[in-house]
This record gives C-alpha cells, sequence and structure tokens, in this order.
C-alpha cells in the first residue's frame, strides 16, 4: 500500500497538480492584499485559501504515510513541512506576521519542481566557496567604511557620519544605484580627489569580487547539472546492459 502511494505521488500528473495548487494559492494570496477584490468576494477567496492549505496538508500526510521514517532524511519534505506547518500555527489567520509568512507556500514550487531544486541545490553547494567571497568582501568593506568616515564624515556626516553609515553609503556605491549623481560628485565638489578612493573601491567591490561570486554560483551549478547527467547516464548503461544479460540468458536457454 505504501510503495502504490509513493509511487502515485511520484507520477508527473500528481506533481503538476500540486505546482498548479501552489501557482492558484499563490494567486488567491496576492488577491486577499486587495481591499476591493476582498470586498466582493472576500469568503471565496478565503475558502480557496483553505482549499489549498488543505491540500497540501493532505499531500504531506501521504509522503508521511508513504515514506515513514525516510520523510525526514530528506531536507525538501522537512522544508515542505515548515512551510505547510507556519500556516498551521495558532494566530496565522489573524496575527499579521503570520498572515504575511502564508506567501511562504509558494516556495514550495521549488521543491516540486526539478529544474528550480536543481538551481537551489547548485546554489546551496556554492555556499562554502562563497563564503570565503563574503569574508574577502567584509573586510574591504571594514576598511573602506573606516577611511571613508575618517575622510567625509565632517562635510558628510549624513552619508559617512558613523562606521555603520558609511558602510551602507558603500554598499549603495557597490551597487551602482545613484552613486555618481547621488553620492561621488557631491563630495567630490568639497574633495576634489575623493574619486581616487571611489573608483578603485567600485572596480574591487563591483567589478571583481561581484562577479567571483556569480562565477562560483554559475560553476556549482554546472557541476550540479554535470553530474545529474553523469547519473541518468550510468542509470540508462545499467538498463542496457541489464538487458542485453537477459537476451543473452534467453539465447544461452533457447541452444541447450
Amino acid at each position: 500500500m505504501r510503495q502504490r502511494i509513493e509511487g502515485w505521488l511520484d507520477r508527473p500528473a500528481v506533481r503538476n497538480f500540486i505546482i498548479g495548487v501552489i501557482l492558484v494559492n499563490a494567486v488567491l494570496l496576492g488577491l486577499e492584499t486587495s481591499a476591493e477584490v476582498m470586498a466582493q468576494a472576500g469568503p471565496l477567496i478565503l475558502f480557496l485559501d483553505k482549499l489549498c492549505l488543505g491540500i497540501f496538508v493532505v499531500e504531506l500526510a501521504l509522503k508521511l504515510y508513504a515514506l515513514g521514517g525516510r520523510f525526514f532524511r530528506s531536507g525538501w519534505n522537512l522544508f515542505d513541512a515548515v512551510i505547510v506547518g507556519i500556516s498551521l500555527m495558532p494566530g496565522a489567520q489573524t496575527l499579521s506576521v503570520l498572515r504575511a509568512l502564508r506567501i511562504l507556500r509558494v516556495l514550495r514550487v521549488i521543491s516540486v519542481a526539478p529544474r528550480l531544486r536543481r538551481v537551489v541545490e547548485g546554489f546551496v553547494t556554492a555556499l562554502p566557496g562563497m563564503g570565503s567571497v563574503f569574508l574577502l568582501m567584509g573586510i574591504i568593506f571594514y576598511i573602506g567604511a573606516v577611511m571613508a568616515t575618517k575622510l567625509f564624515a565632517d562635510s558628510f556626516p549624513e552619508w559617512f557620519g558613523t562606521l555603520g553609515r558609511s558602510a551602507y553609503t558603500l554598499f549603495q556605491v557597490m551597487t551602482l544605484e545613484s552613486w555618481s549623481m547621488g553620492i561621488v560628485r557631491p563630495v567630490m565638489d568639497s574633495y576634489p580627489y575623493a574619486w581616487l578612493f571611489f573608483v578603485p573601491f567600485i572596480m574591487v567591490t563591483t567589478f571583481a569580487v561581484v562577479n567571483l561570486l556569480v562565477g562560483l554560483i554559475v560553476n556549482s551549478m554546472q557541476d550540479a547539472h554535470a553530474e545529474e547527467s553523469n547519473a541518468a547516464t550510468d542509470a540508462y548503461r545499467d538498463e542496457v546492459l541489464q538487458r542485453l544479460r537477459e537476451i543473452e540468458a534467453r539465447l544461452d536457454a533457447r541452444d541447450r
């Protein structure tokens, strides 16, 4: 019985149905933010929302029954249980924070869609390497924030008055959001040679360190895709070899 349920849950039609429910639930949660829509169809939207939640609960219950202890060995199953569990917490329909957290159900599409799951797995695999890059970036930001505070705090206390403000301003500069006309050029009106600080900072952080992060993530995803392709190739090869052995055994039986 458990094997039948497990096989049924793994069918593409069932997975596509769950994806559809997740997407419908995402639309419903978005509609709940509109006062006009809720005034016209509030009860229906709330009913459909509870229906979607009920489907998720039934799915998780079937998985737990079919897999038994194996359910807790999968990080994706635990992820689904946490996401759905947040919606089942007491006060989830009344407290604004818990009500807002219900949108996390949309993240369940990651665990159901294999391609999205592969992207997340590649990102998680890249985290150890990213930690070293984040440490390097933190050191650069700390050095830059100390220098900027000492250089520009007197004339621009709202941007560089404290170490925290300097770090936030430098983060804005790194993202290239209004960095020239909004920050650097006003600073250069008082400190003409300020570009000697900002240009190297942008070159190091925006064009070097950030691209290094992107490269790590892309390389990790390529490795994950290669491993998946190799696993699929090995499985196909094993299947072909097994069929060849069966054919050989039948031919030997005929010859006898």
